[in-house]
């Protein structure tokens, strides 16, 4: 393998890659617990890019610098860690195995170009897992697995390997097999099924590679002709398997070269077994990482076009073309201030360099649209927390970038003479409420500052400021995702409590009515006077408002007939009964009396208002409460369950119909109050073993039961 150009950075010997081919960008994924953050640590040390591994339960990883993740003994964001392996860089991108830390995840897709999926070899698979790999094999994203933890009491890797063939498919196999120590039970070394060697770890690393004894051979055969017969049907030579099959050797070189196409082309998925604490398997791990896995020239650069929407012509990974690049991930230090984790797509990121922001598309959910020049201070390789300055990042790289003044996550960076934007990647909905409020005003100012800086860096994190409710708000992905977002902000110096998340009602009168507004009032000076009566009828659901004049001889000078409007108006959003704003109404203007001296505007906005509240004694009002609509995506054997639910949830079920992306799955929509989705997202995991996925929109408001309204009174009376 030819050795490329590669720079010594300024700190400390960080290498700087000049050529996209010399990088590999890869996102570990797997369940919580599965050893990803571990077998990390452990690649890392057997690179020696740090001194020695560190501890998940102690919280020494690279990537324990987030205190909410040392808090919850769990990784709750995506961290890059870079090593070098045989003069080529590899990104790893180690991302939270929690559901409900997918924004993280769909960040590390988003910068990688290879995935190696972490599966325990005691702890089993779950479903978010497969899933995962669905996602992957839509886009023919090249994948391999590495079943870890193998020093476990209940280790067992043939059940993990079979395992992985049930749920991903057949062409997931195994290039070794673990060789088991004098005592049966620990894994002291690796069968090599290609090569036909044994690795012997006994002595720690490098392995000590010599000629299998006799009774590793059967195993080795009969796996060994598996492999070939998977990697030859990959082949892109299509008289290999004629020639296999005649009997002819076919040799390593050549079957190694195909096992490492058909990897990148994302059509054989090898597993590798490893053991992070022992060291068993990581070289050979490291070899499949960069000898089989794409470079970033490879991998299809995202779609771009201009800011203002214009299309433009696709971009390759050319360190020379036009700059693109993306912020995959937006933290705030402390110390530092503003860090963002940067995939460079196209062109070179240079320090001193002016470049353009771009942020649209993600309005919705807190983002607003938004553009800006910006002048790039130093760039750095991030090491976890830890930053190491370069002198640039070229086209398929990883970068940071700091103390940048608008960049978030999610947003495109791009020549400040030729700005562009990259198409977003696809985000989840958070749909899980959380409503905080600050103890005392200086609270609130901090409140106000540190919840900027997580929006900024968190797309998953919705904040809504409701302004009936007179709540804040966050929408987060489920109660882990909000607990870590309420330890940043504690971190942050903000004292505060959350309190029960309250639904915005409406009201409504259900019968026609007549209401009498007098407004009479002699003080010194001008008095008040004016006198309206009113005829109020519900209108049909969503009708709105309407407000009609049938005056006549003019009882009410017609000047005065827009402030009884408004006065209505503004007793309608008011409300009548439990301070709601009131809808779907017809009021009518019939009759009323106006004094030549003593009328007024204000006068008659007063008598409005009477005059509506006095209908709604006799207009037997309502509360409305909204409904939605959910499509619930769950696997089939769920469905019963969720339907039941759903139904016990005051909800009325619409249907059910296949899934048309992803087979064994169900769609089931159904109208629910929105009263009863508060905790769904939390409740619809514990129900499916975390398969289960939904989706919610406003549809209408209808009358909500009664003996809810009475209690919905009950808590607005003083």
């Amino acid at each position: 393998m030819a050795q490329k150009s590669q720079e010594k950075g300024p700190a400390g010997g960080t290498p700087v890659v000049t050529e996209p081919d010399r990088v590999r960008n890869v996102v570990l994924v797997g369940h919580s617990g599965a050893g990803k953050t571990t077998l990390v640590e452990a690649l890392l040390a057997a690179t020696g890019t740090i001194g020695r591994a560190g501890n998940v339960v102690d919280g020494t990883t690279v990537s324990d610098h987030d205190p909410a993740a040392v808090r919850q003994q769990r990784s709750v964001s995506l961290s890059c860690a870079p090593l070098l392996h045989n003069g080529i860089k590899v990104n790893l991108l180690d991302t939270p195995g929690y559901a409900d830390f997918v924004g993280e995840l769909r960040a590390g897709l988003r910068a990688a170009d290879a995935a190696l999926f972490v599966v325990s070899a005691a702890g089993g698979m779950d479903a978010a897992t497969v899933a995962l790999w669905e996602e992957c094999a839509a886009v023919d994203m090249p994948r391999a697995v590495a079943v870890a933890r193998l020093d476990q009491p209940r280790a067992d890797f043939d059940e993990a390997v079979a395992l992985c063939q049930r749920v991903f498919g057949d062409n997931v196999m195994p290039l070794y097999l673990p060789m088991l120590g004098d005592d049966g039970v620990s894994t002291v070394g690796l069968l090599g099924l290609i090569t036909r060697r044994v690795f012997d770890y006994t002595a720690g690393l490098p392995a000590d590679v010599r000629e299998p004894d006799p009774e590793h051979l059967p195993a080795i055969v009969e796996s060994r002709n598996e492999l070939i017969e998977g990697v030859i049907a990959e082949s892109e030579d299509e008289t290999l398997m004629d020639r296999y099959l005649g009997g002819e050797e076919i040799g390593t070189e050549v079957l190694i070269d195909d096992l490492e196409k058909a990897v990148a082309r994302g059509h054989f998925y090898p597993v590798v077994p490893v053991c992070a604490e022992t060291g068993v398997g990581l070289d050979a791990l490291l070899e499949v990482l960069t000898a089989a896995f794409p470079s970033p020239l490879e991998h299809e650069v995202p779609p771009v076009a201009g800011v203002d929407g214009s299309p433009r012509p696709p971009l390759t990974c050319d360190p020379a073309g036009p700059l693109v690049a993306e912020v995959v991930k937006t933290t705030v230090d402390r110390h530092v201030g503003r860090v963002s984790l940067v995939r460079v797509f196209s062109g070179t990121l240079r320090p001193d360099q002016t470049v353009h922001v771009s942020g649209h598309g993600m309005a919705e959910r807190g983002h607003p649209d938004h553009d800006a020049d910006e002048r790039v201070g130093h760039i750095y390789t991030p090491l976890g927390a830890t930053l190491r300055e370069v002198s640039l990042c070229v086209a398929g790289d990883i970068c940071a970038i700091t103390k940048s003044g608008s960049a978030e996550t999610g947003d495109t960076i791009s020549a400040k003479d030729d700005p562009l934007l990259i198409a977003p990647w696809e985000m989840p909905e958070p749909l899980l409420p959380v409503a905080i409020v600050a103890r005392s005003r200086a609270d609130e100012d901090a409140l106000a500052r540190n919840l900027a800086r997580l929006v900024a860096g968190d797309p998953t994190l919705r904040l809504e400021r409701n302004p009936e409710t007179h709540q804040l708000v966050l929408w987060c992905m489920g109660e882990a995702h909000a607990d870590v977002v309420l330890d940043r902000l504690r971190a942050g110096g903000v004292e505060l409590d959350t309190e029960p998340v309250r639904v915005s009602l409406r009201e409504t009168l259900t019968v026609p009515a007549k209401g009498h507004g007098r407004h009479v009032k002699q003080s010194g000076g001008h008095g008040q006077y004016a006198v309206c009566d009113i005829e109020v009828e519900p209108l049909p659901r969503g009708s709105g408002f309407e407000f009609v004049d049938r005056v006549v001889g003019g009882a009410v000078p017609h000047n005065y007939i827009p402030s009884v409007e408004k006065g209505v108006r503004a007793q309608l959003e008011r409300g009548l009964v439990a301070g709601h704003p009131v809808v779907d109404l017809r009021v009518t203007l019939v009759d009323g009396k106006a004094h030549s001296v003593d009328s007024s505007d204000a006068a008659f906005q007063t008598a409005g208002a009477l005059a509506l509240r006095d209908a709604a004694e006799r207009g037997q009002p309502a509360l409305l409460e909204p409904i939605d609509e959910v499509t619930v995506r769950v696997p089939d054997g769920s469905v019963g369950a969720v339907m039941g639910d759903l139904s016990g949830r005051r909800g009325r079920v619409l249907g059910t119909e296949p899934d048309p992306d992803a087979e064994g799955r169900t769609l089931v929509r159904a109208e629910v109050p929105a009263t009863e989705l508060l905790r769904y997202a939390v409740e619809l995991r514990s129900m499916t073993a975390g398969t289960g996925t939904f989706r919610r929109h406003f549809v209408r408001h209808d009358p909500m039961p009664t003996h809810l309204a009475d209690q919905a009174r009950k808590e607005h009376t003083p």
